[in-house]
């Protein structure tokens, strides 16, 4: 297990978390805990005239698949609307579920995570940060609510 899902590439995903901390005057924020395991996301957003990401910051207490996630998330994010955040949210959530392809174009990164799609457990960790930031484009007005 441990060999499968803590690759290189998922353990240097997890130690490089751009955007960390807070936002001094975001336009939304939002928070996600997954229950089974106590992993945590709060992440502030700040859109542009367009309705997308103008600057975004993340704390994330999680283990290191939600911080790969996370890793993935804030070096990508700037820039994207919110349906593109909400179809990476759905999209990675497919992956781990269902067998799906898992997130393309900018998210594509998240494929990184496939193997956790055996764990079931290690799922809600997995997608923390992505429905914080899914709640803080709801908060900021930019996303509707589901």
């Amino acid at each position: 297990m441990i060999d499968d899902l803590y690759s290189a590439r998922v353990l240097a995903l997890a130690a490089n978390m751009p955007r960390s901390g807070r936002l001094a005057a975001p336009h939304g924020t939002g928070e996600a805990t997954a229950r089974l395991c106590g992993s945590r996301a709060v992440v502030d957003v700040l859109l542009d005239a367009d309705g997308r990401i103008a600057d975004f910051a993340q704390t994330v207490k999680a283990c290191a698949l939600g911080q790969a996630a996370a890793g993935v998330l804030g070096e990508a994010v700037v820039g994207a609307s919110a349906a593109e955040v909400i179809a990476a949210r759905d999209a990675l959530a497919a992956m781990l579920k269902a067998g799906g392809e898992g997130p393309a174009g900018r998210f594509e990164g998240l494929r990184a995570l496939r193997q956790v799609a055996d764990y079931p457990a290690r799922h809600a960790s997995t997608l923390v940060a992505l429905e914080a930031t899914v709640k803080a484009l709801e908060a900021a007005g930019g996303a509707p609510p589901p």
